[in-house]
């Protein structure tokens, strides 16, 4: 029996039927034209500084939808679906807006006119919209209208450093996921204008690459020359926390010439270091920890340890109305348990070179038959690596149907074994097949078409005034906690902002 197995078979039942998973999933509001929706944030919606399931992210017309942690994976997603009804109800009520059902976005207008996300008066409400307005002078706005899902995890009596094993494990085999569930191989010409890239012409509404999974996690996806200079270790907490507090410290000549504020007065960003804050370091993978009301969230990890790992390399599925189902759930649970159990020898500067390699290569070639990734300074085919690692998943699989009492996790590990060997049958390759034979190989029209069937799919379900009632006294509770943080407030902004950011991340 292997040291895996030896493990597995520790594992308490009770255990695995504790683990939980919550989602976080963002979605741009276009118009029934397919344009992106320069309206407010829908006031039904309620507060999106306080509402617990329904909030925007970097623009105010990018929806961000969020659901608790759940132990049961069909009570995650049935929670899901309540919160897409009542959003979908509102925003019928309002004009007949709806939801992007891709993760590279819509038709945009220009840069400056995408709308940042505005949170109201008080000062963590504007420090909100300030972050964002820095991510835009830093990265483009564009750039941050790419919407994905995040899938919080975790298990009972998990140690902050096995949550760090489990993060370096992750981020070696992240291809796997990748490739199974990447769904962005094509994007609007829109989105690269004025950039350089590397796409092909797919007829005359949509850009390319023949064997990509998933543009979005490629080179023209969240990437930065910035902080590309950054080398995160993942060996424990003490490191991480030193690479991230080094780069919130850390002067940047490009940031600094652009100023805290423009000559006017307005406010260009929150900091002028490498990053203005800890959530602006892109990974595929994140440690976390719940904060408390003014608390930085690093200062939260290193004085109460990791409390769930954030995942955030999934793109929206536009085959199901949600943009995931149960079957990708359950291959993640089963995938991320393997990430845990597994043995996770510490990382070096090389091999996070090499997996950032690897990253862009399945991104942008990973259908590519014989493609080669590079494990340990050698090259290994794609397909035997991912093969290699499913197979290890199997008694993980075993052991969750047992603690369940259900087939559903080796069936969702069946599903994605049979998509290792069958490139054709994965959802990035679906895209290119349904462009070509149903849109004119448009990208704006398949994007559209999707979004207009998860749309009608979910206004179709039933609904009940009590859901109703229920949605509407928490969009009026949100409203009225927004006011009463706007009433608290003591400080002018700027006192505000300088004690915040001189808030030192503590080692």
């Amino acid at each position: 029996m292997s040291h895996l197995q030896r493990k597995i078979h520790a594992q308490p039942a009770s255990r695995l039927a504790g683990m939980r998973r919550g989602i976080e999933k963002e979605g741009l509001r276009v118009l029934p034209t397919g344009g992106l929706a320069l309206t407010p944030h829908p006031a039904a919606l309620g507060s999106a500084l306080t509402h617990p399931h329904i909030t925007t992210d970097y623009s105010e017309s990018q929806i961000e939808l969020i659901t608790g942690a759940r132990l049961g994976v069909q009570e995650c997603l049935d929670e899901l679906t309540e919160i897409h009804q009542f959003v979908y109800r509102s925003l019928q009520a309002s004009g007949g807006e709806m939801l992007w059902l891709s993760s590279m976005p819509c038709g945009l207008p220009t840069d400056e006119t995408i709308p940042l996300a505005r949170y109201g008066s008080s000062n963590v409400g504007r420090a909100k919209s300030v972050y964002r307005m820095g991510l835009g002078h830093r990265y483009g706005r564009r750039m941050q209208t790419i919407s994905g899902i995040h899938y919080n995890w975790s298990l009972p009596d998990v140690t902050s450093d096995e949550y760090f094993a489990l993060i370096r494990n992750f981020r070696r085999h992240a291809f796997v996921l990748l490739y199974l569930f990447g769904a962005s191989p094509a994007l609007c010409p829109c989105f690269v204008q004025g950039r350089e890239h590397g796409l092909q012409r797919l007829g005359g509404e949509a850009l390319y690459l023949p064997h990509a999974t998933s543009l979005r996690m490629g080179r023209l996806g969240y990437q930065s020359d910035a902080q590309a200079t950054l080398a995160v270790s993942y060996n424990g907490l003490d490191g991480y926390a030193a690479s991230l507090r080094e780069a919130l410290s850390r002067p940047y000549p490009a940031y600094e010439a652009l100023g805290v504020r423009n000559p006017g007065g307005e406010y260009n960003q929150l900091g002028t270091s490498l990053l203005q804050i800890e959530n602006e370091f892109y990974g595929t993978i994140r440690p976390k920890r719940t904060v408390r009301s003014g608390e930085r969230p690093l200062n939260a990890l290193r004085d109460r340890g990791v409390e769930y790992v954030e995942v955030r390399l999934m793109d929206l599925d536009p085959f199901a109305p949600l943009g995931i189902e149960t079957q990708t759930m359950r291959l993640l649970d089963v995938f991320l348990l393997h990430c845990l159990l597994s043995d996770s020898p510490p990382d070096t500067p090389q091999e996070i070179a090499e997996l950032q390699r690897n990253q862009h290569l399945t991104a942008e070639r990973g259908r590519e038959p014989g493609l080669l990734l590079q494990r340990g300074g050698r090259e290994i085919p794609l397909a035997e690596w991912g093969t290699q690692v499913l197979a290890e998943c199997e008694p993980l699989a075993a052991a969750l149907d047992a603690a369940h009492g259900t087939g559903d996790y080796g069936s969702a590990l069946a599903d994605a074994r049979r998509l290792m060997q069958q490139p054709q049958a994965t959802p990035s390759a679906r895209v290119l097949d349904r462009m070509a034979e149903a849109h004119g190989k448009s990208f704006s029209a398949f994007a559209l078409e999707r979004s207009q069937w998860a749309r009608d799919t979910l206004l179709a379900m039933p609904w009940t005034e009590a859901q109703q009632a229920r949605f509407e006294a928490a969009a009026a509770q949100s409203v009225a906690e927004q006011k009463a943080i706007e009433a608290a407030d003591t400080l002018p902004f700027e006192a505000w902002r300088e004690q915040y950011m001189a808030v030192p991340v503590h080692g």
